[in-house]
Order: C-alpha cells, then sequence, then structure tokens
C-alpha cells in the first residue's frame, strides 16, 4: 500500500505545485498500522516533492490500543510533533457501548506515554453518552485535564448506521440522551475548558495559545489540500476529489497509472453555503469583507437580511464586520448555519 501512495504522490504533484505545506496529517482509517519507518519514508517523499514549510505540522491520528513502549521513539525519529488520540471516554462502560478496542487502563498508558514525548497532542472525547450525566461527563473533563494536553477535541454522539451502536438503539436496548442533556453537557465543556485556559477556536475544538491545529483550521479557512490513499479526499479551491474507497480497486488502478479519483465542480452558491457552514463554526465568524471580496456585494446583503432574526434572537451577533455565534447558538450552529444557506440567486 505504502508503494502505491507514494506514487500517487508523484503522479498528482502538479494539484499542489503552488502551495507550500504547512501539515502533513496521517488520518483516517488506521494509520498508526502503517510503522514509524513506512512513516517516515511518506514524509520524506512529501519534503522531496512539494515545497514544505521549515517546520510543518506533522500528525498521526492513533487510538490507545495501538501503542506500545517502541512507537512514540519510532515516531519522532520519523518527524511526527503531534499526536491526536482517540481516547473518547475514560469509562469502561462507555467504550464498550461504542464498541472500542481499548480499554481505560490503555487510554491512561498512552496518555503518560505522550506527555513525556510531545509537546503538542490532542485527545478527542464524546459527550452526549447515553446514560451519561453532568456529573460523569464533568469528572470525564477532569481526567482528561488532569494530562493537561494542549489541545482537546469533543464531540457530540453520533449514532453510525450499521454500528452494533445503532442496532441496540433501533431495538430499545440502549436510549440515547435527551438533547436539554446533550446541550447541558456541551454548556459545561465551554465553560470548563476555557476556565482553563482553552481557546474554544472551533466549535468541536479546545487550543491553548499556539496550539491550534493547522490541519483542521486550513479546512475551515477553504485552503487547498490534497488526500493520498483510498477514500481520501481533496480539494483544490476549485473542485472536491476523492479517491475509490475499495483497497484492490486503488491499488490496480495506481499500479497501472491511472487514478480512480470522482471530481465535483462547486458552483458560486456551493463555495458559499460551505463558507457560512464552516466559518460559523469558528472564533472569527463570517467576514462581509471576506464575503464581498470573494461573492460579491448581493452575497453581503443577503446575508445581512437572512441574519436579522437569529440576530433579534440572540443565537448570532455582529462583532465589526463579522458574524458570530453567541454562547447560546453555539450548540445549534450548524442549524443556523444551514438557515444562512442560498438555494439559488
Amino acid at each position: 500500500m505504502l508503494g502505491c501512495m507514494l506514487k500517487e504522490l508523484e503522479m498528482r504533484k502538479e494539484e499542489l505545485s503552488n502551495v507550500q505545506v504547512h501539515s502533513i496529517y496521517f488520518g483516517g482509517g488506521t494509520p498508526s498500522l502503517l510503522t514509524p519507518k513506512e512513516i517516515g519514508e511518506f514524509i520524506e517523499a512529501v519534503n522531496r516533492i512539494f515545497s514544505v514549510s521549515t517546520r510543518p505540522e506533522i500528525t498521526l491520528e492513533m487510538n490507545p490500543d495501538d501503542y506500545n513502549n517502541d512507537l512514540f521513539a519510532g515516531l519522532k525519529s520519523a518527524r511526527v510533533n503531534r499526536l491526536s488520540i482517540g481516547v473518547q471516554s475514560f469509562y469502561e462502560e462507555e467504550l464498550k457501548m461504542m464498541n472500542r478496542a481499548h480499554s481505560v487502563d490503555q487510554v491512561h498508558q498512552v496518555l503518560k506515554a505522550a506527555t513525556q514525548a510531545f509537546d503538542n497532542f490532542s485527545l478527542d472525547l464524546i459527550y452526549g453518552m447515553p446514560y451519561s450525566t453532568l456529573s460523569s461527563w464533568i469528572e470525564n473533563l477532569a481526567r482528561a485535564l488532569s494530562y493537561a494536553p494542549p489541545h482537546i477535541s469533543s464531540y457530540a454522539l453520533t449514532v453510525e448506521p450499521k454500528t452494533l451502536l445503532a442496532h441496540k438503539v433501533a431495538k430499545n436496548e440502549i436510549v440515547l440522551l435527551e438533547e436539554e442533556k446533550v446541550a447541558a453537557q456541551f454548556d459545561q465543556l465551554v465553560e470548563i475548558l476555557e476556565r482553563a485556559g482553552y481557546e474554544h477556536y472551533e466549535l468541536s475544538n479546545f487550543g491553548k495559545p499556539n496550539y491550534h491545529s493547522v490541519n483542521n483550521s486550513s479546512y475551515w479557512k477553504g485552503d487547498a489540500y490534497l488526500g493520498i490513499g483510498p477514500s481520501a479526499h481533496s480539494f483544490d479551491g476549485r473542485q472536491r476529489s476523492w479517491n475509490i474507497a475499495k483497497n484492490p480497486t486503488y491499488i490496480k488502478s495506481i499500479q497501472n497509472n491511472t487514478l480512480s479519483i470522482t471530481r465535483e465542480t462547486l458552483s458560486q452558491i456551493d463555495h458559499y453555503n460551505e463558507y457560512i457552514m464552516t466559518r460559523l463554526r469558528t472564533q472569527e465568524g463570517v467576514q462581509l469583507s471576506e464575503i464581498s471580496a470573494r461573492f460579491g456585494a448581493r452575497f453581503v446583503a443577503l446575508l445581512e437580511e437572512m441574519s436579522e432574526e437569529p440576530v433579534q434572537n440572540r443565537f448570532l451577533f455582529w462583532d465589526g464586520d463579522a458574524l458570530k455565534v453567541t454562547r447560546k447558538g453555539k450548540f445549534l450552529v450548524d442549524g443556523l448555519a444551514s438557515d444562512l444557506f442560498l438555494i439559488n440567486l
């Protein structure tokens, strides 16, 4: 697989020919199944093929059960300088409910090692778990904060189709938490992390100063990015594209010097709606000056008109020429953004 990914890099080098690379991210699926040596080879190839900044953010996604005693030393020698660790919960019963392979003991083991090996690491937490309470969620956060992670990503539980959790929910073996209780956990998340010195720079992301994720921020800013490997998604500023998902088909395609890629060209309205969706989730908000420059005065007028009601209801507010989400509106931000979408002009 690595050989095909390296070949795909070469085949697609023109797609980022005018862009400096500031982030390399090993994510999606199980990237930690690559050995540190293979990860190092991929990073060397990126540096050889593309223009890379002097100190790029190089992140590896991993699960606690991926950890072994030699892993972090190998990753550091490969130039990985940031980890994203899928902790999810510090409660055994919640990990089992999500069908996670790791245990709480493995969570503590990997986080202890991460604090010693890496200056920059992030952990993921899930709120809104069935049967959780406000006090159990606060304890989850306290356990996470005891490791002083520079970055925390936290998401509401989503029930993915065709999973064990979805099956149990459908049969009423598991009852989902009421929305108002999920919202209360989100409010506590924001309050506790901001009080602990984290900046709530995007709806699901909290970072200490200078520890915002470069990789994630590039998506919200609409920067170009190149995805390599099966199912990987890319964006060149105009088109979205994604590789075929099936590994055998991907490998055969690359070996035959072809790319099995589906491409979608975005319309002006598509770009505008994506801008609204991504920027409204960030602390910078939706900038009228940027909308004017990218889309024109008509879009500015439409946004001002369509935002009047949520501003009056104190879900949104104007900070200079930036439209931002209030504390009251944060939990509802995706719905607020969709209400501002344009269907046609």
